[in-house]
């Protein structure tokens, strides 16, 4: 899995006009999933996500947790994140998860989040997206499993 975090002030997902997620401080994911991930890399990945900390303390100093601060998540399904553009110019998207395998893992890392308390919003897996966000700082970290 591959997840794409950025810090926000605030960030939106709309499909077809209609705002379907919504959030202001916390973690705008774009989540990528592999063809090959599985529980495991969930799991890994809303450990390392509820304990990064790069949100600023009294100091300015990036140190403090999403849950430190009470931010929430808005949690994008990117396929793209797979994208190989080894040969020619039109990306192959072969090694990204088919729907069947992506759905329920993207499902399970929105589950997990909530059942740990924090407050997440989400797109909808397949659809048309319009995602709007104030990147704050701006702060961007890619989390990679394969990396682990």
């Amino acid at each position: 899995m591959k997840a794409v975090i950025q810090r926000v002030t605030e960030a939106q997902v709309q499909i077809e006009g209609k705002v379907v997620g919504k959030i202001e401080q916390g973690f705008m994911i774009l989540l990528g999933i592999h063809e090959t991930d599985t529980n495991e890399d969930v799991n890994y990945l809303v450990r390392k996500i509820s304990k990064l900390r790069v949100f600023e303390d009294d100091q300015g100093k990036m140190n403090l947790s999403l849950q430190d601060v009470g931010g929430s998540i808005l949690s994008i399904s990117q396929f793209t994140l797979y994208a190989d553009t080894k040969k020619g110019n039109r990306p192959s998207f072969i090694e990204a998860a088919r729907p069947e395998t992506a759905i329920p893992l993207y499902e399970a890392f929105n589950t997990q989040l909530k059942e740990i308390g924090i407050s997440t919003e989400t797109g909808e897996f397949g659809a048309d997206m319009k995602v709007t966000l104030t990147n704050d700082g701006p702060v961007t970290i890619i989390i990679d499993t394969k990396d682990k």
